[in-house]
C-alpha cells in the first residue's frame, strides 16, 4: 500500500462521484426503508425484504422494473409450489425432499431453456420454494406452512416496493439515453471494425474484434428490452430499435463477406485502401449522403465489364454504403424523434435465440442429485441446521448453472460467506445486543450500506465480493422479530450455510458442466442443421433469423478460455453465414435464361453434397470448389450480363467455401473441437 492510497481524498466518500452517490444513496435507502416497513408490520424475518432491496438495486429504471417483475412472478410460483409440495408430504421426510427436489431441479432446467425476465422468474421459483420449504422440514402443522409463505412473499414485494420507490425519488441515468449513446457508438466501431478487416492481414486480434462487436450488438438487445420497460416512448419506437440492431448485424455479415472478397482478389486494384480510408472518413461524418459517397467511391468502379471479381466486389460495397447510410439516417430520426413519434419501419424479426437443450439438461439433473445429497446428509444426521445448508445448496445450483464460470463464482461465494460470518458474530454479538431499538442499528446500517455500495462502483475488479457482501449480509446478520441471540444456532447456521455453498461446489466438481469444447461442437452441429434447411426450397428461418441465430450461437462463447473451439466456432458460423447470403441472393436472382437459372439450381445443390450435421466432407468439397471455380471461369467470359452477374455471386460462395479447407477431417482428435 503506498502513501498516495492513504490520502484522504482517495477516501470512497471523497472521490465519489454524483452518480456514485445517488446510486449508493438509493440503494442503501431502500434496503432500510425494507428493513423498517418489514419490521413493523411484524414480518418474522425482515431481514429478507432488505435483500429482496438488494437484488433489485439496478442502475436504470428499465432494469429495476423488469426485475422486478420476474422477482414478484417467481416468487408466487415458488411459493405456490412451495405450499402444494410440502402440504402433501410433510409427513414423509424422503417424499418431500424428493419432490421439493424435482422443482427446483425443473426450475433449474426451465430457466437455462429461456431468456431475460422468464429465466429469472424461474430461478426465483426455484429457490424461493426452497427458502420457504427446507426450514419447514419439521412441522406438522400446514396453517404455519401457510403463514410462513405468506410472510416470504409479502417481504419480497415489500423490498421491491421500497426499490422502486426510492428509483422514482433518486433516479438514475434513463435506459434511452444509455441505449441510444450504445446504437451511435456501434454504429461508429462499424467504420472501425471495416477498417481493421478489410486488410491482407489474419491475427487474433481480427478474431476478437470480430467477436467483441457481435457481443456488443446482442448485449444492446438487452438494453433495448430494458428501455421497452422504462419509457413508452421506446415501446412505440420498439420494432425500429429492433429494424437498428438488425442492421448493424447485417452490416457486420457485409464486413466478412467483403474480407473474404479481398484476400482472394489479388488483382484488386492498387487505389483501394486509399479510397476505402477516405470512404470510412465521409461515413464517419453526421452530414454524408448518398452523392458525396457516390463520389468518393467512383475510382473504385469497374472498367472491364468482364471483370466479375470487380463487379461482385463494387455490388457489396455500394450494398455496404447503402445499408450504412441507412442506419445512419434512421438514428438521426430517433435521436430528434418526440416522445409520441411513430414510424413505419421495415419488418424485422425479433432476435433468434436458441437453447442448449443438453446442457440444460444436465444442468437440472446436477442439482437434482445435489440436494438429494444435502439432504440425505441432513436426514441422517438430524442436525437442526441442515435446512439452511440445503436452502444455499439450492441457490447456488440454480443461480450459478447458467453462469459462465460457476467454479470461480461458488468460490468468491465461499470467500464472502466467510468474512460475512466473522462480520456478522461482531455485529449480532459486540452491537446488537447493546441496543433495543431498531433506529440505533439503522444508524449503523446505513452509513455500511452506503460505503459498500461506493466501493461496489470504485472497484470493479471485487465489484463481484462486494455485490455478494450486500446481498447476503441480511441473512448473516438475521435481523428478526422479535430478536434472537443464541449463539450455537447462529454458529451452526453460519457452517451450515457455509456447507450448503461447499457442497454446491463439489457437484459442479462431480458433475462437470459441459467443457467450452464439447459446447462448440454442439453448437456447430446445431448452425450445420439450420444452414442445411437454408439450402431447401421453403426454409423455416427467413435471412434474418437465420443471421440472429449464428451470432448468437458465437456470443455463447465469447468469453471462453478454449480459444479452438472460439475459433472454430466463429469460422463455422461466418462461413455458413456468408453462405446463406449468397444463397438467398441467387434464390432472389431471376434471369429468362433457363440455362443459367439450371447453373443456379446446380449451385445450390453443390452445397447439399458438401455440408452435413456432422461436418465438411473434403473429397465433395474439393470437387465442389473445382466445380464453382470451372462455373464462374466460364461464365465471367460469357456474352450475356445476366451470365457474368451470376459468375461474380458463384465466385463470392466460392470465397466463403474456401475457407473449410482448413477444416479438420472428421474421425480426428482435432474434429472433436469443430
Amino acid at each position: 500500500m503506498t502513501l498516495q492510497a492513504l490520502n484522504w481524498r482517495s477516501l470512497p466518500w471523497i472521490k465519489a462521484t454524483r452518480p456514485q452517490w445517488r446510486y449508493a444513496l438509493r440503494n442503501g435507502i431502500a434496503m432500510c426503508l425494507a428493513l423498517s416497513f418489514a419490521y413493523y408490520i411484524n414480518l418474522d424475518q425482515p431481514y429478507w425484504a432488505m435483500t429482496s432491496a438488494a437484488v433489485v438495486s439496478f442502475p436504470t429504471v428499465g432494469g429495476v422494473i423488469s426485475k422486478s417483475l420476474g422477482r414478484i412472478a417467481g416468487s408466487l410460483l415458488g411459493a405456490v409450489a412451495a405450499i402444494l409440495i410440502a402440504g402433501h408430504t410433510m409427513t414423509d421426510p424422503w417424499l418431500f425432499l424428493l419432490g421439493l427436489s424435482a422443482w427446483i431441479a425443473f426450475c433449474t432446467w426451465t430457466c437455462a431453456m429461456y431468456m431475460n425476465n422468464a429465466a429469472y422468474a424461474f430461478q426465483l421459483a426455484g429457490y424461493t420454494c426452497a427458502i420457504i420449504a427446507f426450514p419447514m422440514v419439521n412441522l406438522v402443522d400446514a396453517t404455519h406452512l401457510w403463514d410462513i409463505a405468506q410472510a416470504r412473499v409479502c417481504e419480497v414485494v415489500l423490498g421491491i416496493l421500497c426499490g422502486a420507490m426510492m428509483m422514482m425519488i433518486l433516479p438514475s441515468t434513463s435506459d434511452g439515453t444509455t441505449l441510444l449513446t450504445a446504437l451511435k457508438n456501434m454504429h461508429a466501431r462499424i467504420l472501425e471494425h471495416a477498417s481493421l478487416l478489410w486488410q491482407p492481414d489474419t491475427t487474433d486480434a481480427i478474431r476478437t474484434a470480430h467477436e467483441s462487436v457481435i457481443g456488443q450488438i446482442l448485449t444492446m438487445n438487452l438494453l433495448r428490452i430494458q428501455a421497452f420497460w422504462s419509457h413508452y416512448r421506446f415501446r412505440r419506437q420498439n420494432s425500429l430499435l429492433n429494424y437498428l440492431l438488425h442492421q448493424q448485424l447485417r452490416l457486420t455479415s457485409v464486413i466478412s463477406s467483403l474480407r473474404r472478397m479481398l484476400i482472394n482478389w489479388p488483382e484488386s486494384p492498387a487505389n483501394t485502401r486509399d479510397v476505402l480510408e477516405k470512404l470510412f472518413a465521409e461515413l464517419a461524418r453526421t452530414d454524408a449522403n448518398t452523392y458525396s459517397v457516390a463520389r468518393i467511391i467512383a475510382p473504385l468502379a469497374p472498367r472491364n465489364p468482364m471483370d466479375y471479381r470487380h463487379q461482385a466486389f463494387w455490388q457489396r460495397l455500394r450494398y455496404f454504403c447503402r445499408l450504412y447510410l441507412t442506419s445512419s439516417r434512421w438514428l438521426k430520426r430517433l435521436e430528434n424523434a418526440s416522445a409520441i413519434t411513430e414510424f413505419d419501419v421495415p419488418a424485422a424479426p425479433a432476435l433468434t435465440r436458441r437453447t442448449d437443450h443438453a446442457e440444460a439438461l444436465w444442468n437440472g439433473l446436477r442439482t437434482f442429485f445435489a440436494l438429494i445429497m444435502v439432504g440425505a446428509w441432513t436426514i441422517n444426521t438430524q442436525w437442526t441446521s441442515g435446512p439452511a445448508a440445503l436452502t444455499l445448496a439450492a441457490i447456488c445450483c440454480v443461480l450459478f448453472s447458467t453462469s459462465p464460470s460457476p467454479f470461480n463464482s461458488l468460490t468468491l461465494l465461499l470467500r464472502t460467506l466467510l468474512w460475512l460470518s466473522l462480520f456478522s458474530f461482531a455485529v449480532k454479538f459486540g452491537l446488537m445486543v447493546q441496543i433495543s431499538d431498531l433506529w440505533q442499528f439503522l444508524l449503523f446500517l446505513f452509513p455500511l450500506l452506503v460505503t459498500m455500495q461506493l466501493f461496489k462502483l470504485q472497484m470493479p475488479k471485487y465489484a463481484g465480493l462486494w455485490g455478494q457482501l450486500v446481498v447476503f449480509m441480511g441473512s448473516f446478520i438475521s435481523v428478526t422479530n422479535p430478536p434472537v441471540y443464541d449463539f450455537a444456532g447462529f454458529l451452526n447456521d453460519n457452517l451450515a450455510k457455509i456447507i450448503g455453498v461447499g457442497m454446491a461446489w463439489l457437484a459442479f466438481a462431480v458433475l462437470k458442466p459441459g467443457s467450452d469444447a464439447r459446447k462448440s461442437r454442439r453448437h456447430i452441429q446445431s448452425l450445420r442443421r439450420h444452414f442445411i434447411d437454408q439450402l431447401s426450397r421453403r426454409p423455416q428461418q427467413s435471412e434474418h433469423e437465420f443471421e440472429s441465430l449464428v451470432y448468437h450461437y458465437i456470443s455463447q462463447l465469447s468469453n471462453s478460455q478454449d480459444a479452438l473451439a472460439r475459433r472454430w466456432l466463429l469460422r463455422w458460423g461466418v462461413v455458413l453465414l456468408n453462405c446463406s447470403h449468397v444463397v438467398w441472393q441467387l434464390r432472389d436472382w431471376e434471369t429468362r435464361s433457363d440455362p443459367l437459372v439450371q447453373v443456379r439450381d446446380l449451385c445450390i445443390s453443390l452445397l447439399r453434397d458438401v455440408m452435413s450435421e456432422r461436418g465438411v466432407q473434403q473429397r465433395p468439397l474439393a470437387s465442389t470448389l473445382s466445380e464453382l471455380k470451372r462455373i464462374y471461369e466460364t461464365l465471367g467470359h460469357h456474352h450475356q450480363p445476366a451470365a457474368r452477374e451470376l459468375a461474380a455471386i458463384v465466385w463470392r460462395l466460392y470465397c466463403s467455401l474456401l475457407q473449410l479447407e482448413q477444416a479438420p477431417v472428421a474421425g480426428t482428435l482435432t474434429e472433436r473441437t469443430t
